[in-house]
């Protein structure tokens, strides 16, 4: 049956739906790339990322606050702008979030069992449609939880590298060579690990006193995770060649490798694990909730609109999701993963900012500076990806965009 979501988030639970859908792979995995594009400059390409993704976070909790409905930004540029920047926004989305949600599957079966780690990933993805499936209360409970232990696991890594001998012990490196594009191409890789604040605008509908919550908790949820990974990735820096770091397959381990808590490194596995899991279980419910924007309006088919009198959750979207996310899981491979990823997001926040150009001067809650510089920004990062993921994300953006124009001469012929 379809139906409205409740509302049920209070500001605290939305920060912590923010925090915990950033947390995850892309702050135990993603130095090892950005590394080996942007050498020593590391650091920098991260505050590049930050300031992007700050630029769009700034865009999204203005927009949600005037649209607080489900969808983001798929809702947010049908309004503003046209139906047609919706579908490409929204298509963007669910193709760019659904790649991630299997490639945080993989990473987290490849921490806590590499030799089965699709196997371990398929019932990590079953295990979280179980869980958001019991209601959203639940869904952010496990998430508190999960985000205790990667912020502990991440407190230990800091902690090890304070107390790190010499990290020229570890592996002698070859320096990297590097420019402008290197240090771009850095920041479009670790974007990766901030895309989750959209999160709390994708759940708009079930958000409580949205006008308000929503632009109190996206800029609090990116602020506190900008500054975590410039700690986490000073100390990695600091304590391991840029060399070591882009050859390392877990490079916040060979951090702890360099300690005299490198006995501790499985430690840092679990927690990896975990974090991933923690973002996968909001990565699933905000694909879902776009799926039911779309359908809602027919751009998708009618039933993945249904939602569950009773639990009142668009569950047929949601066991979609979860559906395609296993089936990549077995046929993706995990760099494939993030790049579809990288360009499908980038372009979703280009639209965003685009569409917070049509904001008031009094529906604006920030500088109107902020969207433009977004979206250079965006532009400016997808250009920097390798050219072969570009191509391949471009792609499967134009597909969709392909079936939507047939699928709409089908139904007027």
């Amino acid at each position: 049956m379809n139906g409205t979501l409740r509302r049920r988030l209070g500001p605290f639970d939305a920060v912590v739906i923010g925090v915990g859908s950033m947390v995850g792979a892309g702050v135990f995995a993603v130095w090892a790339p950005a590394a080996a594009a942007a050498g020593s400059w590391l650091l920098l390409g991260l505050v590049i990322a930050g300031v992007v993704a700050l630029c769009n976070a700034t865009s999204s909790a203005q927009l949600a606050a005037r649209h607080p409905e489900s969808g983001g930004t798929y809702v947010y540029a049908r309004e503003r702008i046209s139906p047609f920047w919706g579908h490409v926004a929204g298509w963007g989305f669910v193709v760019g979030k659904t790649a991630s949600c299997a490639a945080m599957a993989m990473t987290a079966g490849a921490y806590l069992w590499p030799e089965q780690a699709r196997w371990v990933a398929t019932a990590a993805v079953v295990v979280i449609l179980v869980v958001n499936l019991g209601g959203l209360e639940r869904t952010v409970s496990v998430t508190r939880w999960l985000l205790i232990v990667a912020l502990i696991s991440l407190a230990i890594v800091v902690v090890s590298g304070v107390f790190a001998r010499d990290a020229t012990q570890v592996v002698t490196a070859t320096p990297i060579d590097t420019g402008p594009i290197g240090v771009l191409r850095s920041a479009g890789l670790m974007f990766f690990a901030f895309a989750g604040y959209a999160r709390i605008a994708t759940l708009g509908e079930e958000v409580r006193d949205p006008e308000q919550t929503i632009p109190w908790a996206v800029p609090r949820a990116l602020i506190g995770v900008l500054v975590l990974y410039l700690v986490v990735g000073g100390v990695a820096v600091w304590r391991v060649p840029a060399g070591a770091l882009a050859i390392s397959d877990a490079p916040l381990a060979t951090v702890l490798d360099t300690s005299r808590f490198s006995g501790f490194a499985w430690v840092v596995d679990i927690g990896a694990g975990i974090a991933c899991l923690g973002v996968l279980l909001n990565l699933i419910p905000g694909v879902s909730r776009t799926l039911l924007a779309m359908a809602r309006r027919r751009e998708l088919p009618r039933a993945l609109a249904t939602v569950d009198t009773r639990r009142q959750l668009p569950v047929v979207a949601e066991a979609s999701v979860t559906l395609v996310v296993l089936v990549l899981v077995h046929t993706l491979t995990l760099t494939t993963s993030i790049a579809v990823s990288g360009v499908a997001v980038l372009t979703y926040y280009a639209i965003t900012n685009a569409a917070a150009f049509r904001l008031t001067v009094d529906e604006r809650r920030w500088p109107a500076v902020l969207p433009r510089i977004g979206l250079i920004g965006c532009v400016t990062l997808v250009l920097a990806l390798p050219t072969g993921s570009l191509i391949g994300g471009v792609a499967v953006l134009a597909a969709g965009v392909i079936a939507r124009q047939v699928s709409m001469r089908l139904s007027r012929s």
